[in-house]
């Protein structure tokens, strides 16, 4: 009787077995090719790059200003997309440290202006 039931329970195995094999996939598999390699390292290159910019005193504390937590930050960098990346890292690269020159030029002669209009200064002087 013991037998039997061995011979059973191998049968059904052997035939669960033989069904199963029918449902096995096979992984595809390729080349890793060099422009997804390049792009790849060029993604890890930008993102360390602005990552040393966020690690600056400066501006951890104009982001804690802002009430905004640096990992948040760094969450939400890890999910840009490479291009993305490339633009947020164009932008800072094209700021200026002091800020817009032309703008504070600009500034300064204006409140000159009114200033002078108002009678407070007498800065242009007439010959």
């Amino acid at each position: 009787m013991g037998l039997r039931r061995a011979r059973g329970a191998l049968l059904r195995l052997i035939s669960v077995s033989i069904v199963c094999m029918g449902f096995a996939q096979a992984a595809p598999a390729g080349m890793i090719g060099t422009a997804y390699l390049l792009d790849d390292e060029s993604r890890v290159a930008s993102l360390s790059r602005i990552e040393v910019l966020l690690a600056r005193d400066d501006v951890a504390t104009q982001l804690e200003a802002f009430g905004v937590e640096r990992s948040m930050v760094l969450e939400r960098l890890n999910g840009l997309s490479h291009a993305e990346l490339l633009e947020l890292e164009g932008q800072l690269d094209s700021q200026v440290a002091g800020g817009d020159i032309i703008g504070l030029i600009g500034a300064v002669f204006v409140v000159l202006l009114i200033l002078e209009l108002v009678g407070v200064t007498d800065i242009f002087k007439s010959f």
